[in-house]
C-alpha cells in the first residue's frame, strides 16, 4: 500500500487504496529481506511553485475574507440577511484556506508534521470549511429567491434574525456530519532507507470509503448547483424579462428614530424604484458570479475523484493534481474580490475599513446634534446593495436661530435631503 497524504492534497485521488489502518510499512512495500529505497521527494520546480502559488492565494484570501467579516460586523447598514450568509461563507473559507492551504506548504517540503490529533482536527476542519461554504452558497440562493420573486412574504421571511437562526442551524448541522471523518482518518509510518515518512490519511477501505463520498459529493455540491441553476433561473425570468412591481405602498419601510431633545431633524424621503431594480440587478449577478464559480472551481477536484474511482491505476499526475487543489483555494480566496468588484457597497466598505486604520483620531466636536430620521425606503432586506440611510453624528455646528438647507442628488435614487 502506497502512503496517502491529507484529504485534500492527495488522499482523495487515490480512492483505489487498501485498507489504512496505522502501520509501519516499508518502502514501496519491499520485504525486510529486501534494501529499503530511498524517501520520495517532490521535484524541486513542484516544491516552488506549490510554495509560492499556496502562499499568494491563501494570503489573499485570508486577507480578503477577514475584511469581509469586518465590513459587515462594524457597519450597521451592512448588516443584512445577505450579508450574514457572505459572513458564513467567508468563515467557512478561512477554515478551508487555514486548514487545507497553509498545512498543504509545510507538506510538500517534508512529511506530516502536526501528529495524530492534527490529522484527525484538520481533516475535520477541512470538510467542515468546504460543507459549511456549500451549505451557504445555497442559503443566500434560497433567500436572494425569496426576496425577488416573493417580495412581500421577504419582508416577513428575510430578515436578519431569521438569517441568523438559519446560519446557527447549517454551522450545527455540518459540525455534527462531519464527525465521522474523525473516524475515517489517521496517521500511517512508512520506513525507508534515509528516515520514516509520516502521512495522514484514511483508514477505511475504498468499498467504506466510496458511498461515504458519493454521500458528500451528492449533498454539498450535486444539490446546491441543482437548486441554485432552478432557482436563478426563475430569477433571472423575474427581474430581466418582467418588471416588478413599481406601486411604492406594496414594500414601503417607515422607520423612525427619536434621539435627544433637539427639535433638528434631517427628512430623508427617496422615490427608488428604479435605482432598487438596477440594484437587484447588480447583487443577484454577483451573487451569481459566486455559484458559478463555486461551479466552476471545485468541478476539477469533483470530477478526477469520481473519474478515479473506477480507474485502476487511478490517475495521479502531479501537476494536475496541483491543480486542483489550486482550484480549491481559489474558491476559498476569490469571493471578496467579486464583492470588491461588483458591488459598489463593499468596494466603499472596503476602502473605509483601510482609511480607518491609517486615518488619526480627531478632535471631538464641540456639539453633538441628535438626529431624527423619518425614511421612506424601498427595502426588503435583502440584499448588500439595496437602498439604506445611514445614521451619522454631525458636530462643530451651533443650531440655534440657524437655519441651513441643501439639497443633494442620490447617484441611483434621486434622494431629495433637507436639514432645518
Amino acid at each position: 500500500m502506497e502512503p496517502v497524504a491529507t484529504p485534500l492534497n492527495d488522499a482523495p485521488f487515490t480512492t483505489g487504496m487498501e485498507n489504512a489502518t496505522p502501520t509501519l510499512q516499508l518502502g514501496f512495500n519491499l520485504t525486510q529481506g529486501e534494501e529499503l529505497s530511498t524517501m520520495p521527494q517532490s521535484p524541486l520546480q513542484v516544491q516552488v511553485v506549490t510554495i509560492l502559488l499556496a502562499l499568494l492565494i491563501c494570503g489573499v484570501g485570508i486577507a480578503g475574507n477577514i475584511m469581509v467579516v469586518l465590513v459587515v460586523l462594524r457597519t450597521k447598514h451592512m448588516m443584512t440577511p445577505t450579508n450574514c450568509y457572505l459572513v458564513s461563507l467567508a468563515f467557512a473559507d478561512l477554515i478551508v484556506l487555514l486548514a487545507a492551504g497553509l498545512p498543504n506548504i509545510s507538506e510538500v517540503v517534508a512529511s506530516w508534521v502536526y501528529g495524530y490529533a492534527g490529522c484527525l482536527c484538520i481533516t475535520y476542519l477541512q470538510y467542515l470549511g468546504i460543507n459549511v461554504s456549500s451549505c451557504s452558497i445555497t442559503a443566500f440562493t434560497i433567500e436572494r429567491y425569496i426576496a425577488i420573486c416573493h417580495s412581500i412574504k421577504a419582508q416577513f421571511i428575510c430578515t436578519v434574525s431569521r438569517a441568523k437562526k438559519i446560519i446557527a442551524f447549517v454551522w450545527v448541522f455540518t459540525s455534527l456530519y462531519c464527525i465521522m471523518w474523525f473516524f475515517l482518518v489517521d496517521t500511517n509510518e512508512t520506513v525507508f532507507a534515509d528516515g520514516v515518512v509520516v502521512k495522514c490519511g484514511y483508514r477505511v477501505s475504498r468499498n467504506l470509503y466510496m458511498p461515504i463520498y458519493f454521500l458528500d459529493f451528492t449533498l454539498f455540491y450535486v444539490i446546491p448547483l441543482i437548486v441554485a441553476t432552478v432557482l436563478y433561473g426563475l430569477i433571472a425570468r423575474i427581474l430581466f424579462m418582467s418588471p416588478l412591481p413599481a406601486n411604492p405602498s406594496d414594500r414601503v419601510g417607515n422607520d423612525s428614530i427619536h434621539q435627544g431633545r433637539s427639535s433638528s431633524t434631517v427628512k430623508v424621503s427617496c422615490k427608488s424604484n428604479k435605482g432598487a431594480m438596477t440594484s437587484r440587478k447588480q447583487v443577484t449577478k454577483m451573487l451569481a458570479v459566486v455559484v458559478i464559480l463555486f461551479a466552476l472551481l471545485w468541478m476539477p477536484y469533483r470530477t478526477l475523484v469520481v473519474v478515479n474511482s473506477f480507474m485502476d491505476p487511478p490517475y495521479l499526475n502531479t501537476w494536475f493534481l496541483l491543480f486542483c487543489r489550486m482550484c480549491i483555494y481559489m474558491n476559498s480566496a476569490i469571493n471578496p474580490i467579486i464583492y470588491n468588484l461588483m458591488s459598489q457597497k463593499f468596494r466603499a466598505a472596503f476602502k473605509k475599513l483601510c482609511k480607518c486604520k491609517k486615518q488619526h483620531p480627531e478632535k471631538v466636536a464641540k456639539y453633538n446634534v441628535p438626529v431624527y430620521y423619518s425614511v421612506m425606503k424601498d427595502s426588503s432586506h435583502e440584499s448588500p446593495d439595496h437602498d439604506d440611510t445611514e445614521q451619522e453624528d454631525m458636530g462643530g455646528y451651533s443650531v440655534a436661530a440657524k437655519k441651513v438647507n441643501f439639497t443633494d442628488k442620490c447617484k441611483e435614487t434621486g434622494a431629495m435631503f433637507s436639514i432645518t
